[in-house]
């Protein structure tokens, strides 16, 4: 059994783990409010992914509530990926357009096979078709939910899914009329280098089935507030100097410069999919 003393766990806490809250209007305000937080306030703990000579994680359980999760500008030009790599992740998501990697290139599961497609005793389930039909029949229901974890397979896996559940729930706002909610669940996250595209992608299949639930109701569904709750918020010793990096420009360069809107992204975006259109052609 491995030594569990102080030394070896090398956490700066008295034994717990903050909890942080951050809210804000659009997702690149909370995501960088967030980082600051867990900057300023995160406990130092080391990770399974440690380097010898890394510095451990500092690290929180972080809740983040998006007021707005559509509004304008979506995007935070430190993402760790380029533009048209956020589409094709966006598409992963909602779409499924990489399902068919599972088994393949290191893919042991997505999020989209898990939400769409969750493997039972009896068969398959679509958990969001059934979460959709949920609200219909009652839009204030409590269980509206869909799951990512699989015991059988996940609990000794090396990469188990990080995103566990996802809850939705319709208000009738006074101002907005209908709203979906959404929140989301996660065990563990990157802060600086997954959050913000997992939120990306997350908050647009919110809009999908707010879509989804329109159509079939007959009537306008908008996208409510989002809440991200994250059991492990972390930024790993690892890259503390390229993070810096990033709390160095929150200093010099305004909100406008430090983000992108979707109508700028979208000439990536477009070269995303036609990247995807040949990648499906050739049967990859």
């Amino acid at each position: 059994m491995k030594d569990l003393n102080q030394n070896s766990i090398l956490s700066s806490s008295k034994g717990d783990i903050p909890v942080l809250k951050v809210e804000g209007n659009n997702l690149p305000e909370v995501w960088e409010k967030s980082l600051k937080e867990l900057w300023d306030k995160g406990t130092e703990i080391k990770t399974q992914y440690d380097r010898p000579k890394d510095p451990p994680s500092k690290d929180s359980t972080m809740i983040m509530v998006i007021n707005e999760p559509m509004a304008e500008p979506r995007i935070h030009r430190a993402l760790p990926t380029g533009l048209d790599e956020l589409e094709i992740y966006r598409q992963e998501v909602v779409l499924g357009i990489h399902d068919h990697w599972i088994g393949k290139h290191g893919w042991s599961y997505s999020y989209h096979d898990r939400l769409f497609n969750y493997k039972t005793t009896q068969g398959y389930l679509d958990q969001i078709a059934m979460t959709i039909e949920n609200l219909i029949c009652c839009p204030y229901t409590r269980r509206a939910q869909a799951i990512t974890w699989d015991p059988e397979l996940d609990i000794k896996h090396h990469e188990p899914p990080c995103l566990q559940r996802i809850w939705l729930r319709i208000l009738d706002d006074p101002q907005k009329g209908l709203t979906l909610n959404m929140n989301t669940h996660w065990r563990s996250r990157d802060a600086y280098k997954a959050a913000f595209m997992n939120i990306f992608a997350l908050t647009d299949l919110q809009r999908v089935i707010a879509e989804k639930i329109s159509e079939k109701l007959g009537k306008e569904i908008r996208v409510g507030r989002y809440a991200d709750i994250a059991d492990s918020y972390h930024i790993y010793g690892s890259y503390f100097d390229q993070f810096k990096g990033f709390l160095e420009a929150l200093e010099k360069k305004t909100f406008q410069e430090r983000t992108y809107t979707t109508e700028f992204a979208e000439n990536f975006f477009r070269e995303a999919r036609i990247k995807l259109e040949a990648e499906k052609e050739k049967g990859k």
